[in-house]
């Protein structure tokens, strides 16, 4: 079996930008959701993160929901992304 990779959080936001750049409609709504007030925020991707369960979402999305959550990846994604 192989092991989990662990990515840092330069690595987390290096991944979500490149697919950012890659398709403009996921930045538009990752800025959104950067946006939010912390709890709003991770109340919201609790909702995403139930939805994409039952869709049987593969493990490296649920991981980068749950990285949403956290302020720091929010903060440091929201800077990189800057405004709309």
């Amino acid at each position: 079996m192989t092991p989990l990779v662990k990515l840092g959080d330069d690595e987390v936001v290096d991944a979500i930008v490149q697919v950012c750049e890659r398709d403009p409609s996921v930045a538009r709504v990752l800025r959104e959701i950067v946006s939010l007030e912390a709890g709003v925020r991770s109340s919201a991707l609790d909702q995403v993160g139930a939805h994409l369960r039952i869709r049987a979402a593969a493990g490296d999305v649920l991981d980068t929901v749950e990285a949403l959550k956290r302020d720091e990846i929010a903060r440091r994604l929201a800077a990189r992304l800057g405004p709309a």
